[in-house]
């Protein structure tokens, strides 16, 4: 044990060190028992989910990990170690990505997850993003609390323009020109879309069926789940999703593919579980943080491949969409006064 007393202290003050010192001694061998008691404790195996279904909150992630981690295996000690060391960048991550870089299965992810109480991955990033981020990130990630009405009209005007920048560079007109072939193929299209996804679900099944093609829009989960499952190989599917990671669109767009169907997913750039039942990836490049509940900046990029795809339609049979557009204009005048 370190002593307090230095060369060239009095005999009487060395005594009193001494005492002091065997007092702290003590103490630290009844802190140091305490202690042991407590490790000695055994952690659940698992945090019990909330009856409550997703809306459950999740905190102290970091936490639940150390104190689940020696009951873990091989596979899910390397996962937690994982998410760690590198919390940040797990936020920003998708469940796929996670896999390749662990080593794992995305299933012994998720059984990680569902140990600490979540109902999945997404879960899990969100609260370790409310343990590590600024709550005004999760408004926008530019932004700061102070800022006025001109500096968050300058942040997210700059944000989304880089956005679109970022999205033009990364798209690939071939994936384009294929995703316009399976499309002018089928006899009929179905579009996929879950929560901010739907609305530009619902904007691409407007802008379809003013150019005439035969197109069906489902935005509700068990909608999807029947409709994929009815699908054939005269059909084509678009699944709009930017994480890629949600289970009824995946499911959906895995259902439907199985079925035979032609797929196209609208997704953002890098890994996710969507992308294995996709025969024509078309990304986004949206600085999208995926802990935020509602989209920002990637409902530009969808919005904006949306308009280069129905414009590419257009194109591809050029005649007969000027004629259903004029027709469809005709109808739409009886709205207006």
């Amino acid at each position: 044990m370190k002593r307090n007393s230095t060369p060239g202290t009095p005999a009487s003050s060395s005594g009193k060190a001494a005492a002091v010192g065997s007092k702290a001694s003590a103490a630290s061998s009844k802190n140091s028992a305490a202690a042991s008691t407590t490790a000695a404790a055994p952690y659940p195996t698992a945090f019990p989910a909330s009856p409550d279904g997703p809306d459950v909150q999740v905190s102290a992630v970091l936490a639940r990990i150390q104190a689940l981690w020696s009951s873990l295996g091989p596979v899910g000690q390397r996962i937690a170690d994982f998410i760690v060391k590198n919390p940040r960048e797990v936020v920003h991550m998708s469940v796929s990505e996670v896999a390749e870089r662990t080593g794992s299965s995305e299933g012994s992810i998720v059984g990680l997850c569902k140990n600490l109480g979540a109902t999945g991955f997404q879960q899990i990033k969100i609260a370790l993003a409310q343990e590590l981020v600024r709550p005004v990130q999760f408004i926008h990630e530019d932004l700061d609390p102070q800022d006025n009405a001109t500096a968050v009209i300058r942040k997210i005007f700059n944000s989304n323009v880089q956005t679109l920048h970022d999205t033009e560079a990364t798209l690939d007109a071939k994936a384009m020109e294929r995703a316009v072939k399976l499309f002018r193929k089928a006899e009929r299209i179905e579009i996929y879309g879950i929560g901010s996804s739907a609305t530009i679900a619902e904007d691409a099944h407007y802008r379809m069926l003013r150019i005439g093609l035969n197109v069906k829009l489902a935005v509700d989960s068990h909608v999807q789940a029947i409709s994929a499952s009815l699908t054939d190989a005269k059909t084509a599917v678009l699944t709009i999703s930017h994480s890629g990671s949600s289970h009824e669109t995946v499911t959906a767009t895995r259902l439907a593919k199985e079925a035979g169907a032609s797929t196209v997913c609208i997704t953002n750039f890098g890994k996710s579980p969507i992308q294995a039942y996709a025969d024509v990836l078309l990304f986004t490049m949206a600085r999208e943080t995926n802990f935020r509940t509602e989209a920002m900046t990637s409902r530009l990029a969808q919005l904006a491949i949306i308009d280069v795809l129905i414009a590419c339609l257009a194109l591809s049979d050029y005649d007969a969409s000027v004629r259903t557009l004029r027709q469809t204009f005709d109808v739409l005048s009886l709205k207006r006064y």
